[in-house]
């Protein structure tokens, strides 16, 4: 028996489905996975798995989609009644939710602070940048629905996160898209790079996708302005993953740790999938409904799953000063090969190389005075 288990899944009320119709998603292919909303069966069976498989004095749920705000604020009540009926108080129940923001109103706010959740919010900049790849379905821009949404969460007093993605459309402007961020009262962002496949076999790369060497230079600009006006102001997640390596603690982020497979997914109808970027037929594990969520997480499929990661890693990686701090990230990315032609080197290396070779004086140098004092 496992006896410490660290996970935290995805779960999914609505599947893939959402309002909007963002660019660079990579759900809308699968929307017709399952159909409907997470019945009052499926919904009450994950809730007790949850608590069953969770090792930990806090049950943490994590509500994506798509946009779960799809689901109804109905729903998410169901959700707070169940988690009391089946946890109640001996274990801490922590709630979050990644949201487009499009949807929320002061009900829907009110809710979120009366029950604690933690909402994440996708924004990629200011509305030129946000607009390009994030439109609603009728082709408009959703800048301005969103930022309704983020402030009434912030006029409530929800603790909020907002998550950037960094594309083509923005890289170029790392100083502008962080002061626009900070200016909404930010104090934790995580920044996420664009990388999607096109073409026969996936053999290319879409014009929208982030170039490496841009992207290590927008989080160095980042970090930068960070360092030198917000320490202790705002919690940046690759930064806050950068200095856990020097302060010798293992990382929290999936794609930064060098084995994965501590976020799977829960669809809809209770399909556990590996993954949420391997959500296919070849890394359906189980349902719910016949496995529980801890055979799941526990199976060799699962464990295998999280193997490959770090037993794939090229000799490039193995070899570099700052393999600690990467791993080699996330396996959907590890389409490219290294200098000396062995394949399996992430798309990302040059990008992510130049920023953890950039930080890591400071994060030594953080570590250091820590362990003195």
């Amino acid at each position: 028996m496992n006896t410490s288990r660290e996970f935290q899944v995805f779960v999914k009320p609505v599947g893939g489905d959402c309002n909007i119709r963002c660019g660079y998603c990579y759900y809308i292919d699968k929307q017709g996975l399952s159909s409907g909303t997470m019945t009052d069966v499926v919904l009450e069976k994950y809730i007790a798995e949850l608590d069953a498989a969770t090792t930990d004095n806090h049950v943490f749920f994590a509500w994506h989609g798509g946009e779960p705000t799809l689901a109804g604020l109905a729903f998410f009540r169901k959700v707070v009644e169940v988690q009391k009926k089946i946890i109640g108080t001996k274990k801490k129940i922590i709630n979050g939710i990644q949201t487009n923001a499009t949807l929320l109103d002061d009900e829907w706010c009110r809710f979120f602070a009366e029950h604690n959740f933690l909402v994440g919010v996708s924004i990629d900049g200011p509305g030129r940048f946000h607009d390009k790849l994030r439109k609603t379905g009728n082709g408009k821009g959703s800048f301005d629905r969103v930022i309704k949404g983020y402030n009434l969460l912030k006029n409530h007093g929800v603790v909020t996160e907002i998550l950037t993605v960094v594309s083509s459309v923005n890289a170029d402007h790392p100083e502008e898209v962080y002061q626009f961020i900070r200016s909404l009262g930010a104090e934790y962002i995580t920044f996420l790079p664009l990388v999607r496949r096109s073409g026969k076999n996936k053999s290319g790369l879409t014009p929208d996708t982030v170039i490496p060497e841009y992207f290590g230079l927008f989080l160095i600009s980042v970090f930068n302005k960070w360092v030198s006006e917000d320490i202790g102001k705002v919690k940046i997640q690759i930064i806050e993953e950068s200095l856990r390596t020097s302060f010798r603690q293992d990382h929290t982020l999936c794609i930064l740790k060098r084995t994965c497979g501590g976020v799977p997914v829960v669809e809809r109808n209770g399909d556990f999938y590996c993954c949420d970027h391997f959500v296919d037929k070849e890394h359906l594990v189980g349902n719910i409904s016949e496995r529980s969520l801890a055979e799941m997480i526990d199976s060799p499929m699962q464990l295998s799953f999280g193997q490959i990661k770090k037993n794939t890693l090229p000799q490039y990686c193995l070899d570099c000063e700052v393999v600690d701090m990467c791993n080699g990230e996330c396996p959907k990315n590890r389409f490219i090969k290294a200098p000396d032609g062995e394949a399996g080197l992430n798309y990302l290396c040059a990008g992510y190389k130049s920023f953890f070779t950039h930080i890591k004086p400071f994060a030594d140098t953080v570590a250091e005075a820590w362990r003195r004092s």
